[in-house]
This record gives structure tokens, sequence and C-alpha cells, in this order.
């Protein structure tokens, strides 16, 4: 229980100890009332299982907690359940001024990270997926801004966590993870599996490999300008072994590449003394 939180059992005159963390550590712009309610109801088929966000902003607490308070009350204005009040459920984690801070949470304390519809995580995202945090998203939106995370998923081969049927789809994946330890426990290696790789690396995280590409595919727009043709689409092809396989980036690479960082670095701050 990484929180030290327990959810309050009045009908025993105990507290219940957490089952599972499902975290969004997005601002509160990026979601909508539709997102609220599939979360709501996750907490609701999940027994014991929290919520936590960032309060970004800490002035729109209140109202989410309203809102929460408004969708679970009864024609009475009580909650529907009165020992499980789902306010108590939701958890905010003050902002992080220091990014590694911010990440270390990812890591000490999510089970799974709920995407944000229908603007996806970005950077959150990257974050939370290389602490080994699964995420759920939703793969019904149009544009760029809510598909983000389900092109992670499908690079990282967890094609499964993308909710290609809508809210109904996310709400039963976060289900299913939340009460089938053995799915999510999969999910998880899986994920895990992709960070630790080596020799090479794996294509999602091999961010040598991915500048590469980008270089070429800006060059391919630079030649296109210069000679003058319409705007179009680029396609960018690797050089491969002649059987569609491509060997990434190894080990010794990387220790080369941060070597001759250092040297460069040392050779700057030199010339600077100098000055």
């Amino acid at each position: 229980n990484p929180l030290g939180i327990n959810i309050r059992d009045d009908n025993h005159d105990e507290d219940r100890r957490v089952s599972f963390v499902y975290c969004n550590f997005n601002k509160f712009l990026k979601n909508n009332p539709e997102t609220m309610r599939s979360w709501i109801r996750i907490l609701r088929e999940v027994p014991d299982s929290i919520l936590c966000m960032v309060e970004n902003p800490s002035e729109g607490v209140a109202n989410l907690r309203k809102f929460v308070t408004e969708v679970t009350a009864t024609d009475d204005g009580e909650p529907e359940d009165d020992d499980d009040d789902l306010n108590d459920r939701i958890h905010f984690l003050p902002w992080e001024q220091n990014p590694f801070d911010h990440q270390q949470r990812s890591h000490s304390l999510c089970n799974v990270m709920l995407d944000s519809h229908p603007y996806n995580g970005h950077t959150t995202a990257q974050d939370a997926l290389y602490a080994g945090v699964p995420i759920v998203t939703r793969s019904d939106g149009n544009d760029m801004s809510s598909r983000v995370s389900t092109s992670a998923n499908i690079v990282l081969g967890l094609e499964e966590l993308n909710a290609v049927g809508g809210s109904v789809d996310y709400e039963n994946i976060a289900i299913r993870l939340g009460t089938d330890e053995t799915w999510f426990r999969s999910v998880r290696e899986r994920l895990v599996e992709t960070c630790l790789r080596k020799d090479p690396m794996h294509p999602y995280w091999d961010v040598p490999r991915y500048v590469e590409n980008f270089q070429k595919g800006l060059k391919i727009v630079w030649d296109r300008f210069l000679e003058g043709k319409e705007a179009d689409h680029v396609e960018v092809e690797e050089d491969g072994d002649g059987e569609g396989k491509f060997a990434g980036t190894m080990e010794a690479e990387l220790v080369a590449r941060e070597e001759k960082r250092r040297r460069m670095k040392a050779k700057r701050e030199q010339m600077n003394d100098e000055l």
C-alpha cells in the first residue's frame, strides 16, 4: 500500500486494504465527463481499488469531487452505497516540481494508468510505460492527440490494452486488469521486458534508431522542397539485411556514444575555462 492509506469500512469498524491502484497524472483539462464516468464505473467494479490523480491544477479538485458526488448520488442526494463513498477512493497527489520525483511515483505507486480521453497522456504516458506501468487507452479517436497511447501499445505488443470499442471496452479492460491477477502480471511482465531488452534494444525505446530515421525523413522532405515537388506523405525505409531484419542499437553503441558525449563536454568546459 504505497499511499499508506486504507479504505474505511464502517460495517466492520476496521479499514480494508487497497486492492489495486489506478492512476492518471495528466492535467484535468485532458479529460471530459464521459472519461470521469468511466473511472467511476471502474472503481465500482473493482472492490477496494483506488484512483490517484495529480492536483493539476489544485483549484480543480473541488469541482471534480463535486462531479463525483453528483454522478454517484441517488434521488435523495445520498451516495448509492453509503458504505463506499467513491470520493474516499479518489486521491489527489501534490504537484512535484522535480520531474524525477514525479516519475518515481509511477513506479512505486501505480498498477495501471488510465489514459485520458479525448486528449491522451504524452510525456506522462512515456514515464509510466518506462516504469513498467501498463496503460489502458481508448482507440476510437480520430485525431493524433487521442491516439498517442494506441500507437505506443501497438509497437510494444500490447494491443489488447487498446479499447477500440470506446468507453465500454475501455472500462472492461481496466476492470479485468484489476480483477484478473494472472493477466495483469502477464501484461506487466511483457511491458517490463521491452524496457530491459538489449542487443538490440526494443524498437520503442531505441532512441538512436528513431533519431536516425527521423533525420532521414527530414532530409527527404528537404530534398523534395529543393526539387520543387508538392508536399506529400513521407515514408522512411531503414537499411536492413535484405531479409527485412533491422539490427537496432546495441549496448556497445550506447556506451561509445556516452563516452563521446563526456569527452565533448569536457572539451567544451576546458575551452570555457581558457576564455
